[in-house]
């Protein structure tokens, strides 16, 4: 019992390392909109995404970022929170926003194609972005923006 309780501390300490984490702030006209994210920066993170998962925090996301800029798509497949998708260009301008995209539960899942090239995509919960009053032509500030 003791081997699995030690077995299972490390495993988490592990997993918890994994996961690389950083806040990104949104720049409306009205106000700064900052959100905690989980990175998304190798095809692995990405191909995964917020799959299987049950909740995201109020001011929580996860900010996916390419190797370089160009069209990108995303699907809800085996997730299961609606969510809104902002898309970002390489200067940290959102380009686009897909509001309140539905999880899939059947197969076939439906494709959301970016309309412009993008570097980076911000998934947050749905209506996050009508609610704290993001439209395209804010500017995101990040580390990662700024070293890539």
């Amino acid at each position: 019992m003791r081997n699995r309780i030690l077995f299972f501390i490390i495993l988490v300490l592990f997993l918890s390392g994994c996961v690389k984490k950083d806040k990104i702030e949104i720049r409306t006209i009205e106000k700064n909109v900052t959100v905690n994210v989980e990175i998304a920066d190798t095809y692995k993170k990405r191909e995964r995404g917020l799959m299987f998962r049950k909740s995201l925090g109020k001011n929580d996301g996860m900010f996916f970022i390419f190797e370089d800029e160009k069209y990108v798509v995303f699907w809800m497949k085996k997730t299961f929170i609606p969510l809104d998708m902002i898309f970002i260009s390489s200067n940290g301008t959102i380009n686009e926003i897909k509001e309140n995209i539905q999880p899939c539960l059947v197969d076939p899942c439906q494709l959301y194609p970016s309309l412009n090239p993008s570097k980076y995509v911000l998934e947050v919960n749905a209506n996050f972005s009508r609610n704290n009053g993001i439209s395209v032509g804010d500017k995101i500030a990040s580390s990662w923006i700024y070293n890539q």
